[in-house]
């Protein structure tokens, strides 16, 4: 009899087990708390509305475009730049989705209808189409705000339906500009900084697969294999570069998974990058000065290479021996990157909350489909 109910609980307790790193593998490896949402939604509340410093991205054609930033761009004119803005507004929509009852979700809600209204986002749609703008925040800017609109289609409840809506001519253009641009590009652009396509890339297939615009997707879909689908040997020994934010290398993958099979990527992966898990393959990026705008990108580097890293490793077969090495780096990269997020340094501050929230609520991992 003791046996038999040892043996049960023992068979209990692997079920029990088993079934709690199944959980862990659909959540994956981060859980945001209120308090860490909280602060994280501060750090953009203190932002989309502080009109300066400001750096301005702004082609003029005489002197009746001079004018400040709440006037150029009256949605998105806060947190230093218009990029930054934009994925600042959608850090509020992400988190007051997720955390609806909260105090900040609540904030957040308010201070989106304060910006997201209809007259200040046809002001925005007007500037973007000047002829002369035909570049402006191409590509990453405009990725960014494709994933805000994405969030907003996806919440899909009163407030957030209203501000899809009005948001309608500024995605047409946005769509619009990387439809015409893309087909023209003769080759990727690999930095890892903005301009970089495999990042965009990735951000505007996930809002494709949203909005259910199977024309953009397949048009991002032959633009990767165009570019990416016969590349070896990626030299993750060069990165990062000093100003690096987003891995060239690791964005390329974590964008050709979402594109190809598990199989086919599995396979494509081997060639590209054959050095995983070997001793010391990825180191995680050092910051030496927080207060430099620039310097502090690495902190960014080190938070979207941890949301690649997870991303490549949920695209494999779950007995692929690269999985473990992969998820161990992406920890490692993660708790470094989570510690420059802070208030500190208005330089980093800005924005880095916007890339901690899409790790922690791991956005580009299951997107839609």
């Amino acid at each position: 009899m003791y046996q038999t109910i040892k043996i049960a609980l023992l068979l209990t307790m692997t079920t029990l087990a088993l079934g709690a790193r199944a959980d862990t593998e659909r959540q994956g490896l981060n859980a945001m708390d209120t308090d860490t949402a909280r602060r994280f939604a501060q750090l953009a509340l203190d932002c989309v509305e502080r009109e300066y410093p400001n750096l301005i991205h702004h082609v003029m054609s005489g002197d009746d475009d001079v004018g400040p930033p709440r006037e150029l761009t009256p949605a998105f004119y806060g947190c230093y730049d218009w990029h930054s803005a934009v994925h600042g507004h959608w850090l509020l929509a992400r988190l007051a989705r997720r955390f609806p009852d909260s105090d900040f979700g609540n904030s957040a809600i308010e201070a989106l209808g304060r910006n997201l209204v209809r007259e200040h986002l046809l002001a925005e749609a007007a500037y973007v189409a000047d002829p002369a703008r035909d570049g402006f925040e191409r590509p990453y800017g405009l990725a960014w705000l494709l994933q805000l609109i994405a969030e907003l289609d996806e919440w899909g409840e009163s407030p957030a339906d209203q501000w899809r809506e009005w948001l309608e001519p500024l995605e047409s253009l946005a769509v619009q500009r990387l439809a015409e641009w893309i087909p023209k590009l003769a080759y990727p652009i690999r930095i890892g900084e903005h301009d970089q396509t495999a990042f965009a890339f990735g951000l505007a297939w996930d809002y494709a697969a949203q909005v259910g615009n199977s024309e953009f997707r397949q048009l991002l879909a032959d633009a990767g294999r165009r570019f990416y689908a016969d590349d070896r040997d990626c030299p993750l020994g060069y990165e990062p570069s000093g100003h690096d934010f987003v891995s060239p290398c690791l964005a390329e993958a974590d964008f050709m998974r979402r594109i190809m099979s598990s199989e086919r990527f599995s396979e494509w992966l081997t060639g590209f990058l054959p050095n995983i898990g070997e001793s010391g393959w990825l180191p995680v990026a050092r910051v030496t000065d927080r207060s430099d705008g620039k310097l502090a990108h690495l902190d960014g580097l080190n938070l979207s290479r941890a949301w690649m890293l997870e991303g490549i490793a949920s695209a494999l077969p779950a007995g692929d021996s690269r999985r473990d090495p992969l998820l161990a780096t992406a920890r490692h990269h993660a708790e470094a990157g989570l510690s420059g997020v802070s208030n500190a340094h208005y330089e980093g501050g800005h924005w880095l909350a916007s890339f901690a929230v899409y790790l922690e609520t791991r956005r580009g991992i299951t997107p839609p489909d």
